[in-house]
């Protein structure tokens, strides 16, 4: 017999276009229809993923499930936690209202404003998804909720003398249509793939660092958000397990997860029917709690469950959703006259986290040098690498001018959409790498 059981049932439509160099390599729109059935048995879980479901096959499938999770040995309980759907935003900017041509119109602008003397390629790519999400429980709970998420990218990559260069460029949103005003990103991209021409390669070590809001937003999210996940928590591959009380940064340092933010992690509710609320990780410099599904809660404590989220048909695991270190009361001004001489960096090209040793290396897309508090030459191929702990610690000033960036998450095989911010932070003594020399 079964303890628990809960159904999430994923059908929607999605629409993607992608023009490469001027030419439309692809303009669709399809169907899908998803659910996962969990089932947990007297010890572990049994999970079948369902195409196309319907609801009077479900007795089926929780039977078939059931099966499976007599398989499992693994023991498992459930935290009791709140359940609350919260409102779902109205679309500001409906894109179901355009149809494919015109979204392809509107993008093929985008790429075309990237283009200009000196670029070699540009591709412009444009995602849209419409949910439709149910979910029902053996607890008796139920909800149902539609959600859009839409945005574009754009990059243009500039060569010179055998230099070669690129700009990028992103905006989503959440029940809205950021592709309608996107030409100025395509003109941002051009114009930095070509100031990067002339820009000079960094050189690395030790120094002062100011961080934009983009590339502080990614150190909050990779170094000190997937350390705060309860199953990494649970499995002792987090370098902050164990921690909660502990203080790892000055007064004044917060880091916040909050699912139900109307940012484009935004969730009202998580995967579980559980109630999504903001998660205060990093608290004033201590840490104070953790992300947690109802069954990481449950074996780990400390922490809020409502983190549970997972794509059609997949199950949910610990997730962050809008995560992002709050303002505090420096003006930017005040972090460059701070930092007096050092480094500005500026976006991000990806990196590396590893949460169990608490490491990590970010690459930002490029900097400015920090001359007597003011900033100088543009300088490329610069990265910030270090301990997460000790650089926590180094966190001097932070600004007071936070600002979220969209993107996509991957863990196990997933990508749910996030939300990342920070104000302008400066870190007193961190350590830059860069290929320049003297």
């Amino acid at each position: 017999m079964y303890r628990y059981y809960d159904v999430r049932h994923v059908a929607g439509e999605s629409t993607n276009v992608d023009i490469d160099n001027g030419v439309v390599e692809s303009a669709t729109t399809s169907l899908f229809d998803r659910a996962v059935v969990r089932v947990l048995g007297p010890s572990g879980w049994g999970v079948v993923s369902v195409d196309n479901y319907r609801e009077r096959e479900l007795e089926r499938f929780i039977g078939e499930a059931l099966a499976l999770a007599g398989l499992t040995g693994e023991a498992v309980e459930l935290a009791e936690a709140p359940h609350r759907v919260l409102p779902v935003p109205a679309p500001s900017d409906d894109p179901r209202q355009y149809g494919l041509e015109e979204k392809t119109r509107l993008l093929a602008d985008v790429e075309e404003a990237a283009k200009g003397s000196g670029v070699r390629n540009t591709r412009a790519v444009y995602t849209e998804r419409h949910e439709t999400i149910r979910f029902a429980s053996s607890e008796g709970v139920e909800y149902a909720y539609d959600l859009g998420r839409s945005g574009y990218s754009i990059l243009a990559v500039a060569e010179q003398n055998g230099v070669v260069q690129m700009g990028y460029e992103r905006r989503h949103a959440v029940n809205g249509f950021p592709l309608r005003t996107g030409t100025a990103c395509g003109q941002k991209a051009r114009e930095t793939a070509i100031a990067l021409l002339e820009a000079k390669a960094a050189k690395g070590g030790r120094m002062r660092v100011v961080l934009d809001p983009e590339l502080a937003g990614v150190f909050a999210h990779e170094a000190v958000g997937h350390a705060s996940e309860g199953d990494l928590i649970h499995e002792g591959n987090s370098v902050l397990a164990g921690r909660i009380g502990e203080r790892i940064g000055g007064p004044g340092l917060t880091i916040v997860d909050d699912p139900s933010l109307p940012e484009f992690g935004f969730d009202p509710v998580d995967a579980e029917g559980v109630a999504t609320q903001r998660t205060e990780l990093v608290r004033d410099g201590v840490i104070n709690a953790y992300m947690h599904t109802r069954e990481t809660l449950a074996s780990v404590g400390n922490g809020l469950a409502g983190h549970a989220r997972g794509m059609p048909g997949e199950v949910p695991l610990v997730r962050m959703s809008n995560t992002f270190i709050e303002n505090g009361d420096s003006s930017y001004d005040e972090c460059l006259a701070e930092c007096g001489t050092g480094i500005l960096l500026i976006g991000s090209r990806g990196g590396q986290v590893d949460p169990g040793r608490g490491m990590f290396q970010f690459n930002a897309e490029f900097g400015y040098l920090v001359e007597d508090g003011a900033l100088g030459g543009m300088v490329r191929d610069v990265s910030l690498s270090g301990e997460i702990l000790g650089t926590l610690h180094e966190i001097a000033l932070i600004g007071d001018d936070r600002h979220m960036h969209q993107g996509y998450c991957g863990k196990g095989g997933q990508a749910v959409a996030v939300g990342d911010g920070a104000p302008h932070i400066l870190l007193s003594n961190a350590v830059v790498g860069g290929s320049g020399h003297d």
